[in-house]
């Protein structure tokens, strides 16, 4: 296996590598001065075969890179057993999912990390929240998460300059949850595109379009973003309660709509507008509240008046917390009984933030949205995505996506 100049592959095994590849033949613990390693005190999960490393326990891999985005190809197989393997990126983006490979055969999968840091430039940086800075995807690494029945031979990682970026400014319904049992759609429809696009998601929890733009999170994506890369903008679960009255849909948040619009436009970079999913708040007849008052309307306005794409998850997540009803569509969200998780005492009943099930329902949604808008993104949907309507949701039955172990009982911020 070679590398080019800028790639870095670890060969792992105890039988000798190549020169050319970096051997890595124990549980070798990460650490800064090394600058790759198996981290968050999972070295001990691991077990070294002649070609692979294995593990059956939640285990991280992570090595010290720049910022940028990064093609990275895992080979997986094993001659001793069959491997069904889930990798998720970061703050538990998901990249593969359960994906089995034959005893005694191999198979390379590739797909593509977005890795950033809150400079901007020489004088400017992002702002990031207290909660934020201790996250996987804040910490100067690019961190693997492997699940499930693991063996994996070769990891190799290359940086890429000219690929589209899909970039994501939303709230804590769009961005990478860092822990369980919180949950996003941005952290899980990266599973669903091909390794010719990356997304790059600064959505932040308790956001709105203004403390979105105040902590530079929209300067930041503008130094960066470039013609044909994607821009899309989900907000109002924290726009609707700022106070004053200009703080309403017709006035400040239609206005900073059309600013977001044109940032991406002035770069060449395509805009896709998403009306904000619904809480699950129902009417005794089993119909769904609105809870988000004129916002989705003025989003709606705005895109039409601007020519805007517009992806209508309001009225998706409408007709799918419909159709699950009143108690099936607990199961989406992170509504859990007490003792679920250790420390955990009081029920979780949170009628916004989903899990990891709800969370790809959404994400399935937002691919709906694209396939039926015709954007030229639509290449880059893996052929085995499925077509999908809200009107005959899937259920938590038949979600087997392994969870992660770390764990947040504390809700994140915004509702």
């Amino acid at each position: 296996m070679m590398n080019d100049p800028k790639s870095q592959t670890f060969q792992f095994g105890t039988k000798k590598s190549s020169s050319k590849v970096i051997g890595i033949s124990n549980s070798l613990v990460y650490n800064s001065n090394c600058g790759y390693g198996f981290d968050f005190e999972t070295a001990a999960n691991v077990k070294m075969t002649s070609n692979t490393f294995s593990t059956e326990k939640p285990t991280y891999f992570s090595v010290a890179v720049p910022e940028g985005n990064y093609k990275v190809e895992v080979t997986i197989g094993s001659k001793e057993k069959v491997s069904k393997v889930t990798i998720k990126a970061e703050s538990r983006r998901l990249m593969l999912n359960q994906f089995s490979v034959k005893k005694g055969d191999q198979v390379t999968k590739t797909f593509n990390v977005n890795i950033r840091n809150p400079k901007i430039d020489a004088t400017s940086n992002m702002s990031l929240k207290d909660r934020e800075k201790a996250t996987f995807n804040w910490d100067d690494k690019l961190t693997l998460e492997f699940l499930g029945d693991v063996s994996i031979q070769s990891i190799k990682i290359t940086p890429v300059t000219t690929i589209p970026v899909i970039y994501l400014a939303g709230d804590s319904t769009v961005t990478d949850q860092d822990v369980e049992p919180w949950a996003s759609w941005g952290q899980f429809i990266t599973n669903y595109f091909d390794d010719k696009v990356v997304v790059a998601n600064y959505a932040v929890s308790g956001s709105a379009l203004s403390s979105f733009k105040s902590s530079n999170r929209l300067k930041k994506i503008n130094s960066l973003i470039k013609p044909g890369d994607y821009l899309f903008v989900e907000f109002a679960h924290n726009d609707e309660k700022l106070k004053g009255p200009e703080n309403t849909a017709w006035e400040s948040y239609s206005k900073y709509l059309v600013e977001y619009v044109e940032t991406a436009r002035n770069k060449g970079a395509i805009p896709v507008l998403v009306t904000p999913t619904q809480r699950r708040a129902f009417n005794p007849d089993g119909t769904l509240k609105p809870t988000h008052g004129d916002f989705p309307d003025a989003m709606r306005a705005v895109a039409k008046k601007l020519n805007v794409p517009l992806i209508d998850v309001t009225q998706m997540t409408t007709v799918l917390y419909e159709k699950w009803g009143v108690e099936a569509s607990k199961s989406a969200l992170v509504h859990y009984p007490a003792n679920t998780f250790p420390g955990q005492e009081k029920a979780l009943e949170d009628n916004t933030h989903f899990n990891s099930f709800g969370a790809n329902e959404i994400a399935l949604c937002v691919i709906k949205g694209i396939r039926d808008l015709d954007l030229p993104l639509k290449k880059n949907i893996t052929a085995a995505t499925p077509a999908y309507d809200p009107a005959k949701p899937n259920y938590i039955s038949n979600w087997t996506v392994p969870m992660s172990v770390r764990f947040e009982i504390a809700k994140p911020d915004g509702n």
